[in-house]
C-alpha cells in the first residue's frame, strides 16, 4: 500500500497558495502504511518530512517508486552510488527496495524524514491505560536516527 504524503503546494501567483519563502513551506506530513521499515517505523506512524533536504547515508527518506512514480514509499538511504541512492527497508523480510529496483535517481527522492510521531495502540479509558498513554507520549515524538538498521 502506498505511503500518504502531502507534497508542498506551489503558489501559482494568484495568492491562493502558501506564502512564498515561509519557514514552514518545506515541511510536510507522511503516514506510514506498510511494514517495510519495522522496527523503526510501524504502520500508522506519521513522519514530519522536509522537502529538498540534503540526504546522507542512514537518513529515512520519502521517494517515488522508480517503476510506479505515483507510488510514494519510505526507505532508508544506505549509500550513494552511480546514478542515485541505494535504499533499503529496515525490515529484512520485505524486499520492496533497491534489491528489487536498483538505485533511485536523485530527482525521485522528494523528502527526508525529520521526526517520527508514533501513533498510540488501543487507547482505553482506565488508570492503567492512562499510564500507558503517558509512557507513549514520552516516546511518541522522536528524531530519527541515522544508525543503519537495513540488512
Amino acid at each position: 500500500m502506498p505511503e500518504r504524503v502531502r507534497e508542498p503546494e506551489q503558489d501559482s501567483g494568484g495568492g491562493a497558495g502558501p506564502v512564498r519563502g515561509g519557514p514552514l513551506r518545506s515541511f510536510g506530513l507522511a503516514e506510514v502504511y506498510n511494514p517495510s521499515m519495522v522496527p523503526t517505523l510501524r504502520p500508522g506512524d506519521h513522519l514530519v518530512v522536509r522537502y529538498g533536504a540534503v540526504v546522507r547515508p542512514g537518513d529515512v527518506v520519502v521517494l517515488r517508486h522508480p517503476f510506479r512514480q505515483d507510488l510514494l514509499i519510505v526507505k532508508r538511504a544506505v549509500e550513494r552510488r552511480d546514478g542515485g541512492w541505494w535504499v533499503r527497508g529496515d525490515n529484512p523480510y520485505v524486499e520492496n527496495d533497491s534489491r528489487e529496483f536498483g538505485t533511485v535517481p536523485d530527482d525521485l527522492v522528494i523528502a527526508r524524514a525529520w521526526l517520527r510521531l508514533r501513533s498510540p495502540r488501543g487507547l482505553q479509558r482506565s488508570p492503567r491505560a492512562a499510564l500507558a498513554w503517558g509512557s507513549w507520549a514520552l516516546s511518541a515524538v522522536r528524531p530519527l536516527s541515522r544508525r543503519l538498521r537495513a540488512r
